[in-house]
């Protein structure tokens, strides 16, 4: 659903990256109490895992396809400011070095993909965990439904941007269906890859799972045939090392498989245009599509300029891609931390 550069006009891209700027400043510092020593390097990870995932386009349709957007996996995983800044930084990555998503439509793209993903997500996944009962099985649950919804809302919301701004005169009827039809498509696919990350991440360390934070159950027992609660049994503290290990085995499983994703199986991905560009071509919201600015990166449509082969060019540049944006990505949230720890830190006030 990246937004290229010439589908909405000037001052309605000004008004959204206004919109984008006051979301990433209230992310960042909504994510300095998120993050932690335990989750900042996950924030890192997940911002890779996202850019690779995106490079998976799979069919939903006669001749479209669809992407993971990554809002709803992201704040399950790592908390909803911090999510913002995770997609935030994927779409700077992609805008920047591959082209993908025009330079003047950042904010509406970051307006659209993360923060409206984000919040829809986040508030459908905390109004299920309220009703569903207190278990692991819920966390996943949740997550689908949370999933499943965010993507038809950021079709809505892109129809509403563009019912402001487009810059083509097409019936915002005919673009609403058409974008909200072929996005509920899409959404049972990133619905899918979200419950099953976030039930693979729950199932080794659920600790490390923002959204699955409180949900212990206390053990009930049967006293002459009615239930009571047991005594709240002491918490068991993992051993230090033996959690630093488990969280870097996680780490390194993370982005390995981000690497093999981007790097390799990202080859076999669909070639078809994905919903926003396939409804942009059949209803002309296109005309006026303008080139990228950089659109002569070494790096632009995911290939690496002067590299014939496909295979290897596009492997190369997704393991690049994974690699930018995690470095990126982690400098950011270890900044973060780092802010959180100075700022918790006594002031010495002796003379």
């Amino acid at each position: 659903m990246h937004v290229p550069d010439g589908f909405i006009d000037a001052p309605t891209s000004a008004v959204t990256g206004v919109v984008a700027a006051g979301a990433l400043a209230v992310s960042l510092r909504g994510a300095r109490r998120e993050l932690d020593e335990r989750t900042a390097p996950l924030a890192g990870l997940v911002a890779a895992f996202i850019f690779a995932v995106q490079m998976l386009n799979f069919p939903v349709a006669a001749g479209t396809s669809g992407h993971l957007l990554g809002g709803a996996l992201a704040a399950i995983l790592v908390g909803p400011y911090t999510a913002v800044l995770c997609v935030s930084v994927v779409l700077l990555m992609q805008g920047v070095l591959f082209a993908d998503g025009g330079l003047t439509a950042l904010g509406v793209n970051i307006t659209d993909m993360a923060l409206v993903t984000t919040v829809v997500s986040y508030a459908v996944f905390r109004g299920l965990l309220a009703v569903l009962p207190r278990k692991r099985r819920s966390v996943t649950v949740a997550s689908f439904v949370a999933a499943l919804v965010s993507v038809p809302a950021a079709a809505v919301a892109f129809t509403l941007i563009y019912a402001v701004g487009g810059t083509t005169d097409v019936p915002i009827g005919k673009v609403a269906t058409a974008m909200i039809g072929v996005h509920v498509l899409i959404g049972i696919g990133e619905a899918v890859i979200t419950a099953l990350t976030v039930g693979a991440v729950i199932a080794v360390r659920p600790d490390l799972v923002h959204g699955a934070r409180g949900l212990r159950q206390r053990l009930q027992l049967r006293v002459n045939g009615a239930l009571v609660d047991a005594p709240a049994a002491e918490p068991v503290t993992p051993a230090p090392a033996a959690a630093r290990t488990s969280r870097r085995t996680l780490w390194v499983t993370g982005l390995v498989t981000s690497l093999v994703l981007a790097g390799f199986v990202s080859f076999y991905a669909s070639a078809n245009p994905d919903g926003l560009e396939k409804v942009a071509h059949d209803k002309g919201i296109d005309k006026k599509e303008e080139e990228h600015a950089t659109a002569d990166s070494p790096l632009a449509d995911y290939g690496v300029k002067d590299i014939s082969n496909a295979r290897l060019s596009g492997g190369l540049a997704g393991v690049i891609g994974v690699g930018v944006t995690v470095v990126a990505g982690s400098a950011v949230f270890w900044a973060l931390r780092r802010r959180r720890s100075d700022d918790a830190s006594p002031v010495n006030t002796s003379v």
